[in-house]
């Protein structure tokens, strides 16, 4: 099978089931985006080093799954309305989020004001992928009526917040400094 087909090549591509749009299509656009996320996310981990990290295993794990999570709701993004989606995304996907948000959450200091995207090379990545995400999830809100699955525009925006944490938790992890935001600036 050859990476090129050039189907393409006119300025169109295929959703899920062979129904072609332009490829700057409100749908493309959003698994476009989610793609560009999941991406982020894979540079984030690249950035991390895991000397003296107790639970790097589960940590892996749980991304390696949020990454595979992510792609299915692409899958959703690209299936028409009325279709059989290949990787149907599920609350429990959205709860899972938010357990892993929660347990993160309690091993930092509370904030008590907003932090400025910073510290470690993967915490800055990690918030990256979630302003990344936050546009995917911005798209997708205007294509709820297409939307066979109202769980997306969820999933998209819990996953916003939980690589929020995410980020906060691999500053800790590895020594990091949040940024306060100075509100005298």
């Amino acid at each position: 099978m050859r990476i090129y087909t050039r189907s393409g090549d006119k300025g169109e591509t295929s959703l899920i089931y062979g129904q072609r749009v332009a490829k700057n299509d409100i749908r493309v656009e959003a698994y476009g985006t989610c793609d560009e996320a999941n991406s982020m996310i894979g540079l984030a981990l690249s950035h991390l080093n895991y000397e003296n990290w107790t639970d790097k295993e589960a940590f892996l794990q749980t991304f390696q799954k949020i990454q595979t999570v992510l792609f299915h709701v692409g899958a959703e993004l690209a299936t028409p309305k009325g279709k059989d989606v290949m990787w149907k995304l599920k609350k429990e996907h959205i709860d899972e989020l938010e357990k892993q948000i929660d347990e993160w959450d309690q091993a930092l200091e509370p904030l008590k004001n907003f932090i400025l995207p910073s510290g470690h090379q993967a915490s800055a990545s990690l918030h990256l992928a979630r302003t990344v995400v936050r546009r995917a999830e911005r798209i997708s809100v205007a294509l709820e009526e297409e939307l066979d699955n109202q769980l997306v525009v969820s999933y998209l925006n819990r996953l916003s917040d939980f690589l929020f944490v995410a980020a906060r938790y691999v500053n800790r992890q590895l020594g990091g400094t949040e940024t306060p935001l100075d509100p005298d600036v």
